[in-house]
């Protein structure tokens, strides 16, 4: 079953890049008390993720964060060196917390898991964003294919 607004985040193990490299975190230590945008990509430089979804989370991050976001955060399944190296490349760092989900642990927990073997890339996460509030969903968006509900602009319209 997929999480829907008004679900609570399952805990999970997540790992972020650290000073001494990959380090796991609980997905209560990043939402809770706090309130989070998080969009979820199938995965770091792929075509839609580099080219629209993260860059435009990028360049809006300072409108989303003035409407009350504590922190903005992508999710993929990745470790955390990729998505460390594809912040870098796409000036992410300190705009968006890159978490990586390599073991597809959130993304199975929240029913977002999508297989894409037939583009070689095997079990990913479905395209998303939502906003959480303490851990708790507050707006949620999916994509049916292509790519425009989860984008920033989307998320900032509804905040």
């Amino acid at each position: 079953m997929t999480i829907k607004v008004g679900d609570k985040v399952a805990t999970v193990e997540l790992f972020r890049m650290g000073d001494d490299g990959p380090e796991a975190v609980s997905s209560d230590v990043l939402f809770s008390g706090r309130r989070v945008a998080l969009f979820g990509v199938p995965g770091a430089f792929t075509r839609t993720c580099s080219a629209r979804h993260l860059p435009g989370f990028v360049e809006n991050a300072d409108a989303i964060k003035a409407k009350g976001v504590d922190e903005m955060m992508c999710l993929a399944v990745n470790d955390a060196a990729v998505l460390a190296a594809w912040s870098r490349e796409h000036g992410a760092e300190g705009k968006v917390l890159m978490v990586g989900d390599g073991c597809l642990n959130f993304t199975r927990a929240a029913g977002l898991e999508v297989n894409l073997s037939a583009k070689g890339y095997g079990p990913r996460c479905r395209r998303f964003s939502m906003v959480l509030d303490d851990g708790v969903v507050t707006q949620m968006y999916l994509e049916d294919g292509g790519f425009g509900e989860t984008s920033a602009e989307k998320m900032l319209s509804g905040l």
